[in-house]
């Protein structure tokens, strides 16, 4: 039995940890954004990645599901902006410097989103400043002023970053879920999270974050996609439309 269990256990690459609840939203202090304010809010290109998970859980990217993820995001993301009363505006396409400039500050806000997620929202591992901040409701992150010169950026209020991936367990992997749970070993499949965050186009501050690294809906469907992008911006400033369910 050990044998067989080590066996598991290493092709999975991991052990799965028991499930931490990372499902967390935040707003920076003294910002307000009243539904039907009619703001031009920018959509940064999101980061969109989706495919299936292998039986040894390795994400392998699939370019069709990828690009029906886009197109459903999208329409989803104007339906429901349209529902607020914010207009959504496209970031225009990028060339050379600005390009560039784009691919930098979309990095940078993963980064400094994942040490939100990290070090601020996950209970066990803040950092010491931040233990302060969550004491006095402080929300203080920023990716720089550098957001002003983004491509379009000077032709709206907010600019709008988000995250998704999506990997779906494979029939090995399904199977192997099973005969790990078996023998008492708990084995992910499928992978789903993603994260949302509104920017100030002229300081850079985070104004507004949304985590969760269990989301549902079936993002290669537009009413799957509807779902997970309820869920992406789930406790939006001004939102006053309830909560999707994850399943």
């Amino acid at each position: 039995m050990f044998y067989w269990l080590a066996a598991i256990a290493g092709l999975c690459g991991c052990v799965s940890a028991p499930a931490m609840a990372q499902d967390r939203s935040a707003t920076k202090q003294g910002f307000e954004l009243p539904a039907h304010s009619n703001k031009r809010i920018l959509v940064f290109r999101p980061a969109i990645s989706v495919g299936g998970q292998s039986m040894a859980g390795m994400f392998e990217p699939n370019a069709d599901w990828t690009e029906k993820a886009k197109v459903n995001i999208q329409r989803a993301l104007e339906m429901r902006q349209a529902e607020l009363g914010n207009t959504v505006i496209a970031a225009p396409e990028a060339y050379g410097d600005q390009a560039r400039d784009l691919q930098e500050h979309m990095a940078l806000f993963a980064a400094v989103s994942q040490a939100v997620i990290e070090y601020q929202f996950f209970t066990g591992n803040r950092l010491p400043t931040k233990k302060h901040d969550n004491k006095a409701a402080v929300f203080d992150w920023s990716l720089g002023q550098g957001v002003a010169k983004l491509p379009g950026a000077q032709d709206a209020d907010y600019g709008l970053f988000i995250y998704d991936k999506d990997a779906y367990g494979s029939t090995g992997r399904k199977v192997l879920q099973v005969f790990a749970a078996m023998g008492g070993v708990s084995v992910v499949s499928g992978e789903h999270k993603g994260y949302a965050g509104l920017v100030d186009l002229h300081t850079g501050d985070l104004l507004w974050l949304n985590a969760d690294v269990e989301m549902g809906g079936d993002v290669r469907d537009a009413e799957g996609a509807k779902k997970r992008v309820g869920q992406l911006l789930k406790k939006f400033p001004g939102s006053q439309i309830a909560d999707e369910p994850k399943q």
